[in-house]
């Protein structure tokens, strides 16, 4: 994919922009890449980004009221995005087994510029099918395991919770679906699914990862960091509303991942600075309710963007408790990696980042799309429940691509 629509780019681009964004600078990182003696790849995208005139080497110091105002060719700023392997590698994890879409980089950041004109690319992702780029056909979801494995996994994760290896667990499935056509009209889509709110789209030469994502991996502001963990799901009806609110173990399950949110952010935080300004607020998305709350605290001065976010990556709320240890549970029971999934995307602008967790993230590649889902186990967890819940978050996101 060499570019994408302007009213399918990535999440967070401003919207006097988003009509003129136009992509002037490009780093993409998979592993065996150079870096530099002693640094990792988020030093090299904080390099980058800087060489770009964006500001991310101090985002403690950041002041509110910057003046955005800017005209044709400068740099409006980036999207960024962050695979899980890497996220789990910078917090010095096992990247997990192979991913099934290396055509998609572990790092990409794409620098855009204000064009005086309205911009727009179109995808070069499946023009070679037989039908043509004007039509999309998808075959059949195919996992990479069965529901029986699946739960296998989910009882594995209690016994190790039973011995004190871990508090807390996200397992996450993947499955896959060969496709004919343009696939680009139908990723773009994922953007309206309700509560969206990193709803968008990014790419490269043969991938793309579309995200559908509800949550805030971090967003600063003025210096203030702010995550808004997720965790506890069911069905977007008042029985499922009073289900969740009632649940002693979505609750539990909950405040593990938000007392996580609070020492990651505590690593860049100046003492006494993190609060959890709200706890267990029920939130729409797609036919679902969902449990967040919102942890903030302001960042120490120097603290640039690769220090948050090897501070912050991968999402607390989709590895588990204590963060190593789920890692290495996680790299031991999936049987795939988890791609462009679990890891984040959003934008990095002048005034301040914004990135979102890549749950509900699709990601294609010239002949597939991938789709993960997954959900946090926990002592009181239930297999064959923890297998039903993934397969309802995967739902809309497949009933959505496979829409005429």
């Amino acid at each position: 994919m060499r570019g994408l629509t302007a009213a399918a780019g990535p999440p967070g681009v401003p919207a006097r922009c988003r009509a003129h964004a136009t992509p002037v600078a490009r780093l993409e990182w998979r592993p065996g890449d150079p870096v530099a003696v002693g640094q990792t790849s988020a030093d090299l995208v904080e390099f980058f980004l800087r060489e770009h005139g964006l500001p991310v080497s101090d985002l403690g110091a950041a002041e509110s009221g910057v003046d955005l105002r800017h005209g044709p060719g400068d740099v409006c700023g980036a999207a960024l995005y962050v695979s899980a392997a890497a996220g789990a590698t910078l917090a010095g994890a096992s990247p997990g087994r192979p991913t099934p879409v290396p055509e998609v980089p572990e790092i990409a950041a794409i620098v855009y510029a204000h064009s005086e004109y309205s911009f727009t690319q179109s995808s070069d992702l499946g023009s070679q099918s037989a039908v043509g780029p004007a039509r999309f056909a998808l075959d059949p979801w195919v996992p990479s395991w069965s529901e029986a494995d699946h739960a296998e996994a989910v009882a594995a994760v209690r016994d190790a919770i039973a011995v004190g290896d871990v508090y807390q667990v996200n397992v996450v499935g993947h499955s896959a679906a060969a496709y004919a056509g343009d696939p680009v009209p139908a990723l773009a889509r994922l953007a309206g699914l309700r509560g969206a709110h990193y709803g968008g789209l990014i790419g490269g030469e043969g991938w793309a990862v579309a995200c559908a994502s509800p949550e805030t991996l971090v967003r600063v502001r003025a210096g203030i960091a702010q995550t808004r963990p997720i965790k506890g799901t069911a069905k977007a009806t008042e029985e499922g509303r009073a289900q969740l609110l009632a649940s002693a173990k979505e609750r539990a399950e909950h405040i593990m991942i938000v007392d996580l949110e609070r020492n990651d952010l505590a690593h860049v935080a100046r003492i006494g600075s993190v609060r959890v300004e709200e706890l267990f607020a029920l939130k729409h998305w797609g036919d679902l309710w969902q449990a967040e709350s919102t942890v903030t605290a302001r960042l120490r001065p120097g603290v640039g963007l690769a220090e948050l976010l090897r501070a912050v990556c991968p999402g607390g709320s989709v590895t588990g408790a204590p963060k190593l240890a789920a890692l290495a549970q996680i790299a031991r029971l999936e049987p795939v990696g988890r791609g462009a999934s679990m890891g984040a995307l959003g934008w990095v602008g002048r005034d301040g980042l914004d990135l979102g967790l890549t749950i509900r993230t699709v990601a294609a590649t010239p002949t597939h799309l991938h789709l993960w889902a997954g959900g946090g186990i926990t002592w009181g967890s239930d297999p064959a429940a923890e297998v039903a819940e993934a397969a309802a978050k995967a739902a809309p996101i497949k009933a959505l691509l496979g829409a005429a």
